[in-house]
């Protein structure tokens, strides 16, 4: 490439910078305070869009001018709705749990009469001398954001705002170079790929590029299926435009010329923001012909698939997107070969691809490897659920005591699992071992998409595995009689556990179907499909031994083995809280006015135990469950 064709892509490039960054200033930092509202999926759940349309009218109703504006998911989805409000003489201040109320009072005490509300406060974005920063906190300070950067800081369907912090600059800097160079670079960068098996994007974009044939295909992977995971729809929904960079990155890289965002139909506002997003990057010239007048020319699609967990495999995937059925074939050739409409097909995952740009702006000609970052979306038994990204290498035990607040309700750590229904369930020996492919490997799990479910003393192991093992199941395209045949019978033992109707042979089947199936599926979610069951018979093999000997089940989580008592000393006569939540009226008033429980009818959903008063406590789950404790016996 010549030297003035490589003028020619900069100065592209540096007037769309220009006119954003004037943009950019004129909203942060001009007179005008500005409100941020989280608007992503966990956001509108708890209810940010009237937050939002509260704020346009306490602004209307007291004539006050401010910006307005929707951004994506902030990773803090414990404290949704979330607020930052910018105002002259503050720094910018973040605010959780902003109800329409408490969205009235800010206007009415902040933005009208220069009361920040402290008692309302989160932190303060930036240090300052008035108010605590994030930097402050744990949950801030021991993340390594980079994906997550420009999460709710800017509004995912501006474009403008995206290039005001530099976005597409990495995609100005690709197309200075070779091809060649751009896949050189990934392959120093040590980046793998983020959507579970890990193998390494340098080599496999390496292998797509040397592939002969005059036409390929490159394909963002959105099909996030796994229980529990959600971080590539909040990147989806967040910055969607780095998800496109990477994208338009690589089909340079590759030598595509047409790229496919491959979106599950469940994520509407993931598939509504990435719409939004390629129509922009059209309008500026990022997308069509002739990109930054490089001479390099490419488009993107969206399809969207019916929400197959199969699809997630990226044979199955490229099934799905010519029009059959979405079930795996076998490999070699791979698609890095032979893929797409027989075509050499490059297939990344959304958070793979959302790191390119982030390698690609760095100014060195020969970046260093370096420890890139993982992305988990944290759920279950855990006080600040959200998003968390961390060092590649930071231990289980930060992020989910130190980062996400631990175990609710001072209960025990029991468990994670991690990586999904293709992952394992770690104890909590496991908690010091550092986040990485190979460590999570010898522990039985994986990395996964992301996802990290935390499970308590409450939780029972066997249970788990019956749950995960039901989902993917269900989920199997059946193509293979390993997984097809052989997941059913691995369900149908566990749930003999569950009811108490195992026996000790069972575990041995158990392990060596388990294994059969390993060894004889055909795609990768077959084989990873009893993990769960493994690792949880490894680390915690003395709640299936409970479940067969004992018939009970320690956890009291197993219907058929717990039933749930009234103790009588400590029920308040005067409380019929769970008389009214018992959907079946199977509690009764005793003698002496106190409540009781009729086994043939209760059905075990626990409702009563979450209605009884906390100042009581009198409703208790038993196990065995053939067996009254005599505290408890009916009146």
């Amino acid at each position: 490439m010549t030297e003035n064709s490589k003028k020619k892509i900069a100065d592209h490039y540096a007037r769309l910078f220009a006119e954003a960054t004037k943009e950019w200033e004129s909203v942060r930092h001009g007179d005008l305070p500005f409100i941020l509202v989280g608007t992503a999926t966990c956001g509108q759940a708890s209810g940010s869009l009237d937050t939002f349309q509260t704020f346009a009218a306490e602004l209307k109703k007291h004539h006050l001018a401010a910006h307005l504006i929707p951004v994506g998911c902030m990773g803090h989805c414990y404290a949704e709705p979330l607020v930052v409000i910018g105002k002259p003489g503050f720094p910018p201040i973040l605010y959780g749990n902003v109800a329409p109320a408490v969205a009235t009072t800010l206007v009415q005490h902040f933005l009208k009469d220069d009361n920040p509300l402290p008692e309302l406060m989160f932190a303060a974005l930036e240090p300052n001398d008035m108010i605590p920063s994030l930097a402050d906190f744990p949950r801030f300070a021991l993340e390594s954001r980079a994906v997550l950067r420009y999460f709710g800081h800017i509004d995912p369907e501006s474009i403008n705002q995206y290039l005001a912090q530099g976005g597409y600059r990495a995609l100005s800097t690709a197309l200075q170079c070779e091809p060649e160079q751009i896949v050189d670079r990934l392959i120093h960068s040590g980046l793998r790929g983020m959507g579970g098996a890990g193998y390494p994007t340098g080599k496999k974009w390496e292998s797509c590029r040397q592939a002969p044939g005059p036409i390929k295909y490159v394909i963002c992977n959105g099909d996030e299926g796994d229980p529990g995971s959600f971080s590539d729809r909040a990147v989806m929904e967040s910055s969607p435009h780095q998800v496109l960079e990477g994208l338009i990155i690589a089909g340079y890289a590759v030598g595509a010329h047409c790229g496919t965002v491959y979106l599950r139909s469940e994520y509407p506002l993931a598939a509504a923001r990435m719409a939004t997003a390629v129509q922009k990057a059209r309008e500026a010239g990022l997308l069509g012909s002739n990109i930054l007048d490089s001479g390099f020319s490419f488009d993107i699609e969206l399809f969207q698939g019916s929400g197959a967990f199969v699809c997630g495999e990226e044979t199955a995937l490229i099934q799905s997107l010519e029009g059959n059925r979405g079930m795996p074939r076998h490999r070699p050739p791979y698609p890095a070969q032979q893929g797409f409409k027989e075509a050499p097909t490059l297939i990344d995952n959304v958070k793979t691809l959302a790191n390119v740009p982030l390698i690609m702006a760095d100014t060195d000609a020969q970046p260093a490897a370096q420890p890139r970052t993982a992305i988990f979306a944290v759920a279950g038994k855990v006080n600040n659920v959200g998003l968390v990204e961390v060092a590649i290498g930071t231990p289980l035990r930060t992020i989910v005591f130190d980062l996400c607040g631990g175990i609710p309700k001072r209960k025990a750590f029991k468990a994670v699992q991690i990586g999904g229904p293709s992952g394992g369930c770690l104890p909590a020996a496991a908690l010091d071992t550092p986040v990485d492919f190979e460590s999570l490997h010898d522990w039985g799990a994986m990395m996964g998409s992301g996802g990290l479910v935390v499970l308590d003393e409450d939780d029972c192991m066997v249970e788990v595995a019956r749950y995960f093992l039901d989902f993917t199941q269900k989920e199997s395209c059946g193509k293979c009689t390993f997984c097809r045949i052989g997941t059913r019978h691995l369900l149908s033992i566990l749930e003999g556990f569950t009811r108490g109707e195992g026996s000790p042979a069972d575990i041995d089947l158990l392990v060596e179907l388990a294994e059969d199936i390993q060894r004889g599926s055909l795609c990768g979610l077959g084989k990873t499909a009893p993990n769960p069951v493994l690792t949880a018979l490894k680390y915690f093999r003395d709640e299936y031994e409970a479940h067969i000997n004992q018939q009970c089940c320690p956890a009291k989580m197993c219907r058929h083995l717990t039933a749930f008592y009234i103790i009588p000393e400590k029920c308040e006569r005067s409380c019929d809280a769970c008389v009214g939540s018992c959907p079946t009226e199977a509690i009764y008033t005793a003698k002496h006015r106190v409540k009781a429980i009729d086994q043939e009818k209760c059905v075990k959903c626990g409702a009563c135990l979450d209605a009884c008063p906390p100042q009581y406590n009198a409703i208790t789950r038993y196990s065995p469950a053939h067996t009254v404790p005599p505290a408890a016996e009916k009146q």
